[in-house]
């Protein structure tokens, strides 16, 4: 595992610099009307009759764009992005379009790699591996490593990256996310503010107001997460900029849980109330100022840590009203048998995971919903987080892989209170694989 460069080693000099500038009036952004220049806003007025509510102007053409490096003119600058698209990509299909925005100090390549946790298994925060090519990513480049967006430069950054990308590629113009830590985080929160009506959600981590918040009284779907013991930006900061938006959708106030300190575990709260289609969900964890917590132990970790599946979770719960020109499911390519033996008040679950695509799946994570009362006291082959509710297991370094047409088994212990029935479904890699029951005993 790469830790040369771990997203947890800003510098306080260098945010001590921040925010003297934020404090002078250093960051002073101008909404005016940039983002009613970008193509089908998730809300606003209605497109021309016969149009296409959400696919974007670039569907149906032969792709100019490239996953790699690309440099754009914005504000008199030379921008750079690094963009990553979808394999085997068709342009009649509108995709998601996910942005992520790296920390004080780090790069485009950072978050496009994953190298500062893991390389591969942390690229675009974890999300790459999940959305198993459903979506374009884009890594931008902050100016001097940062996102002061001084002047509103970063957002109008993000607004003609967009055009370009939409112009050329197929994406689904309602299903545009931003998330990144610390000061990437910071970013996406300053679009959740003056880009509401652009922007599907975001997920915001571990930040601060240091790239400003123009408007900021727009709903959006909103997701914070934040450390209990951040000395770099405290968690009291980030509950600020949850609240925020807890007020802006409508939601039922309150204090949610979070982990007693020393417990190396996290509490996650949805809140209840909030309008429809702008949930708020709050993640706090026992560490620091890290981009990758763990339930356990300490430190980040690409493979162990649970938040790239409930960051995906949450982006993807939500639908186009649109579902553009090829609205037919895709064929699962995975199939999982569990078997279940179960007494008194524990029980084992046997699961077969089966590649049924032509394409090796690498680095899986498969997730799974246990019935009400079940907990998982202990599993094998594979990680399981959390014990109870939503699961996800993770591959172990033996079984990354699996080839096309080859299985894998793992399979764990569990304690019940009378429901031993197995998960209703599973979703590998964030595709939905095919159920084949297995016995009961």
């Amino acid at each position: 595992m790469t830790r040369t460069a771990r997203a947890r080693s800003l510098l306080w000099p260098a945010l001590a610099a921040v925010l003297l500038v934020l404090g002078t009036g250093g960051t002073a952004l101008g909404h005016g009307d940039a983002s009613t220049l970008l193509t089908a806003p998730r809300t606003g007025a209605a497109p021309a009759a016969g149009a296409d509510a959400a696919a974007s102007p670039g569907c149906g053409k032969a792709p100019t764009l490239t996953s790699g490096t690309h440099t754009i003119q914005s504000g008199g600058r030379n921008r750079s992005f690094i963009l990553r698209v979808p394999g085997g990509y068709d342009r009649d299909r509108p995709y998601r379009l996910v942005f992520g925005f790296h920390w004080l100090g780090g790069t485009s390549t950072d978050v496009a790699t994953g190298r500062t946790v893991d390389t591969g298994t942390w690229a675009y925060y974890g999300l790459q591996r999940l959305a198993n090519e459903s979506a374009v990513f884009v890594a931008p480049q902050g100016l001097d490593n940062g996102w002061a967006n001084t002047g509103g430069r970063d957002t109008a950054f993000v607004d003609d990256m967009i055009r370009l990308i939409e112009a050329d590629l197929c994406v689904d113009q309602e299903q545009r996310f931003a998330l990144g830590f610390s000061y990437g985080g910071a970013m996406s929160y300053s679009l959740a503010c003056s880009r509401a009506t652009v922007f599907r959600a975001v997920a915001v981590q571990s930040a601060g107001v240091l790239s400003g918040c123009d408007d900021g009284t727009r709903p959006i779907a909103y997701f914070g997460v934040h450390g209990l013991r951040d000395s770099v930006l405290g968690i009291s900061g980030g509950r600020a900029m949850r609240d925020r938006f807890v007020g802006n959708n409508g939601c039922t106030p309150q204090n949610p849980p979070e982990p007693a300190r020393g417990s190396l575990t996290h509490r996650i709260t949805a809140y209840s109330g909030c309008s429809a289609g702008h949930p708020v969900v709050w993640a706090a964890f026992d560490e620091g100022h890290i981009a990758a917590p763990q339930d356990g132990a300490p430190g980040d970790s690409g493979s162990r840590t649970w938040l790239p599946a409930e960051i995906w979770k949450f982006f993807t719960q939500f639908q186009s009203s649109d579902p553009g020109p090829d609205p037919e499911p895709e064929p699962a390519t995975c199939r999982v048998t569990a078997t279940v033996n179960a007494w008194n008040t524990g029980l084992t679950s046997n699961i077969t995971i089966t590649n049924t695509g032509t394409a090796a799946i690498g680095g899986w994570s498969l997730a799974f919903t246990l019935p009400g009362g079940q907990t998982i006291t202990s599993g094998w082959n594979a990680d399981y987080s959390p014990a109870s509710g939503r699961v996800t297991a993770r591959n172990v370094s033996h079984n990354a892989t699996i080839a096309p047409g080859a299985s894998v088994g793992i399979g764990f212990q569990a304690t019940h209170t009378g429901d031993t029935a197995p998960p209703a479904s599973y979703a590998l890699n964030g595709t939905a694989c095919a159920v084949a029951g297995g016995p009961r005993n």
